[in-house]
């Protein structure tokens, strides 16, 4: 039994998932970061880390494994029990554990484990849809430094002798200081237009977000319909189907998941300005997990969950 993929399944919505006898993998909130060496904007995510001394069954693990697979709750402990007693032989032999999505995990040479977490899901469920991006760097301050090494190797003095022996001198501090002003007004036009250039990019790329999110769907005609059998329509349990810019393609969408036998609907819009289509809500949070691998599995593998509140 691969326990990676119910561990996966639980670190969107617990901070804490514990196997027994083995350690538990935690989640942590961390703030959109700059990685300055490179440019790039990081997304807010969930750090996960590993504590082996956290090994007290909590039955979390056990209970969703036990749902998912409909048997009962004690040969789901017996499956997770056999499960790690192969795991820390694997870990004795010197061997690397890799847990999928989640991160790898090995004895050093003194006999601790060591986790070295993967960051190829990003389990903070409000950062859906947000990827990194690198900016360009902005050089104006070079052209600064410039200056000052230019007016190091050539000084400019002019003394009020000098300015009374040459007169000339006079027309050629006006003319320096029209030379200074105009690379001034120079300097902030070429400023003043990175500055439009970048926001005009900023600007294209949102709109460019936008439509990849609009063209976010997927086709089912060609896909076996499923019925799911949900006895009430409530809940804080959403399953996405999609967001759209236009609210008639978001009727749409309804319209086709109610044919193919789900109880879709809208649930509002979102803080993009899309209108979000859901498949069902739930108000369990093991029966939205189950339905939405069920939905992963045979209809739409970017189906996620949402977990909110809805105003009545």
């Amino acid at each position: 039994m691969q326990l990676e993929t119910y561990i996966s399944d639980l670190l969107y919505r617990y901070e804490c998932v514990t196997i027994p006898d083995f350690g538990a993998f935690l989640t942590q909130s961390v703030s959109a970061t700059i990685n300055e060496d490179t440019n790039t904007f990081l997304a807010p995510k969930k750090a996960v880390s590993f504590n082996e001394q956290i090994q007290k069954n909590d039955g979390l693990l056990a209970h969703y494994i036990a749902d998912v697979q409909k048997i009962p709750f004690e040969v789901a402990n017996k499956k997770i029990a056999k499960r790690v007693k192969i795991l820390k032989s694997y870990l004795t032999q010197g061997e690397t554990l890799t847990f999928k999505n989640i991160g790898d995990i090995v004895f050093n040479n003194e006999g601790k484990i060591l986790f070295e977490p993967k960051y190829h899901l990003n389990y903070l469920t409000d950062s859906f849809g947000l990827s990194k991006f690198e900016s360009p760097i902005v050089t104006r301050e070079i052209y600064k430094k410039e200056v000052e090494t230019i007016e190091r190797v050539i000084p400019i003095t002019v003394t009020p002798e000098k300015r009374k022996a040459r007169p000339y001198l006079k027309y050629a501090a006006v003319a320096l200081i029209a030379l200074t002003a105009g690379s001034f007004i120079a300097s902030n036009f070429y400023v003043n237009q990175i500055e439009t250039h970048n926001q005009i990019a900023q600007e294209e790329a949102a709109k460019q977000l936008d439509t990849k999110i609009q063209q976010a769907t997927f086709s089912l005609s060609a896909l076996p319909s499923i019925t799911l059998n949900v006895s009430k329509q409530a809940g804080n349990y959403h399953i996405i189907a999609g967001a759209f810019r236009v609210e008639e393609n978001c009727d749409k969408k309804i319209e086709q998941l109610k044919a193919d036998g789900f109880s879709a609907r809208k649930i509002g819009v979102n803080k993009f300005g899309l209108h979000q289509v859901v498949y069902e809500s739930y108000e369990d949070r093991f029966d939205a997990l189950k339905a939405l691998r069920t939905i992963k599995n045979t209809h739409n593998k970017d189906a996620w969950l949402l977990v909110k509140a809805l105003k009545q």
